[in-house]
């Protein structure tokens, strides 16, 4: 059993695996690479002056990977609450099973209509979670368009990973916690 599923492979998603695997989560990654990123010439990222969407996700896709993070070219046909947190069904068959889901899907809505979801009728009708992600289902974090609606932009749902993945990461070591690594000092600076 993982500790988080993730359906989702773009921006959002991928961040949030990135993050989990790197502080030691067992994470795995649902998605066909199949995002909308595909169709994005990104001007607007902080520090890349430009990439294409299919650049940023081969490079954002080996990091995750590089930590850990399993990514599934599966599609996910079910998901459902269930004792040990949730269950996500495949096409191939399968059945994976966490204590965690973040739901990063994109305009996949029928997927988690089953959930029933609180929605805001104000935007887009979209899905109401915290600046977290945390919805009104325990261990259930919603990112990405989902919540935002058309007021997203991969920047924004990368942020929203990376800030699921801080509030889970803080939830099981029972205190905040944060993913801030620093340049490490050369040995050879301290003989000069």
């Amino acid at each position: 059993m993982a500790d988080v599923l993730i359906v989702g492979d773009g921006p959002g998603g991928l961040s949030a695996g990135l993050f989990l695997a790197k502080n030691d989560m067992d994470v795995t990654v649902f998605g066909q690479n199949e995002t909308f990123m595909h169709k994005a010439m990104l001007y607007n990222y902080l520090g890349i002056p430009q990439i294409t969407g299919s650049e940023f996700q081969e490079i954002a896709r080996k990091q995750a990977e590089g930590f850990g993070c399993k990514i599934l070219d599966v599609e996910v046909t079910e998901i459902e609450k269930n004792d040990a947190g949730f269950a996500v069904s495949t096409a191939d068959g399968n059945k994976h099973e966490a204590k965690y889901l973040i739901l990063a899907s994109g305009f996949e809505e029928g997927l988690v209509d089953k959930l029933e979801l609180s929605r805001d009728s104000n935007n887009d009708d979209a899905v109401i979670a915290d600046r977290d992600g945390k919805i009104d289902i325990e261990n259930l974090y919603v990112i990405g368009w989902l919540t935002r609606g058309q007021r997203t932009q991969a920047i924004i749902s990368a942020g929203e990973g990376a800030a699921a993945a801080l509030s889970i990461l803080s939830i099981e070591a029972g205190r905040d916690i944060h993913d801030f690594d620093v340049v490490k000092e050369d040995d050879d600076d301290d003989d000069e």
